[in-house]
């Protein structure tokens, strides 16, 4: 009789543990189901802002719909998508220099940001002066950057006009109306905006680096060379992958510097496929083909991604 009283209305002694799947008293929430009831604001969150936004861009891509011909407007089917693929020369115009811009800006710049961080994670009077002059253009705007290089590339008041001074070119000349320089004439402009994120990141992954590895390397007589590459590269090699593809992702959808700057142009060759999403949306207003050409972007983007993080290994174990 003793031992019946001792137990509660759970079969259990008093002071038992309880099982873990055992629901609180009062509160008809288990422990399992907790951590699912805490993150739901977040994931509807998620939800709102890029699901939905996803699906809506899905939706569009099949439709006719064009603000200037509303009589048009109405179910099309693959019919955008059919147009893409067979109908389109500027979009693999487009794809092809977004290709060739997206491989130069992104080799350019981690070899740059690689030798920055490099430089700058050496100790020197004034370093912290020099990280902060080499990662300031990262703050600066695609607008603003627009405006300085505008500037600098101006036939009359730029670098050019001092350039024709020391006999090299010729007076009223515009790297930027030049289909033969207007390509290293943009690349440059976004080498000076992008080349600080990998110094950044590259930087704050050196000084993970334990200094024992190096004075270990130096007492068994091998050179900084085989430093560099044997113990520096192995332990960069998830933040260069992980930089790449950020960056990768970013300069495809490139549109804000290429757009003020070029404006796509001379005779769009320096139009990317976003570029030509922003004009065949916002200039021609057919928001139905532009938006088929982002689902197309994205998919190359997700198809891109997801091999080069196979093909990379990322995140294996590679030391």
């Amino acid at each position: 009789m003793a031992s019946a009283v001792a137990q509660d209305s759970s079969g259990a002694p008093p002071g038992a543990p309880k099982k873990p799947g055992s629901r609180r008293k009062g509160t008809g929430l288990s422990p399992r189901r907790l951590p699912y009831l805490l993150i739901a604001p977040a994931v509807l969150l998620m939800v709102g802002f890029i699901a939905y936004p996803m699906l809506s861009v899905f939706y569009y891509s099949l439709q006719n719909y064009n603000a200037t011909k509303p009589w048009r407007n109405g179910f099309a089917g693959l019919d955008n998508f059919k147009r893409i693929f067979t109908d389109d020369p500027l979009f693999w115009d487009s794809l092809v220099f977004s290709g060739k811009w997206v491989f130069t800006e992104v080799t350019l710049q981690l070899a740059l940001g690689l030798i920055l961080a490099l430089l700058v994670n050496q100790t020197f009077v004034g370093r912290a002066a020099a990280r902060a002059l080499v990662f300031s253009p990262w703050a600066v705007s695609g607008v603003l950057t627009t405006t300085i290089w505008l500037l600098l590339y101006n036939p009359s008041t730029g670098v050019g006009r001092y350039l024709a001074d020391a006999g090299i070119g010729t007076y009223g000349s515009s790297v930027l109306s030049d289909t033969g320089t207007v390509f290293w004439a943009a690349v440059l402009a976004e080498l000076w905006r992008g080349v600080p994120f990998f110094a950044i990141l590259i930087l704050a992954d050196l000084q993970s680096i334990p200094g024992d590895l190096y004075e270990a390397a130096s007492v068994d007589g091998a050179s900084r060379f085989r430093q560099f590459f044997h113990i520096t590269l192995p332990h960069l090699r998830d933040a260069i992958i992980l930089s790449t593809l950020l960056r990768a992702v970013w300069e495809f959808n490139n549109v804000d510097l290429l757009l003020t700057l070029t404006e796509g142009g001379p005779a769009g060759v320096t139009t990317t496929l976003p570029l030509y999403v922003a004009v065949t949306g916002f200039e021609a207003h057919d928001f139905g083909y532009a938006t088929a050409l982002t689902t197309v972007a994205f998919g190359i983007l997700l198809f891109c991604s997801i091999l080069y993080l196979r093909l990379s290994k990322f995140g294996g174990d590679h030391k």
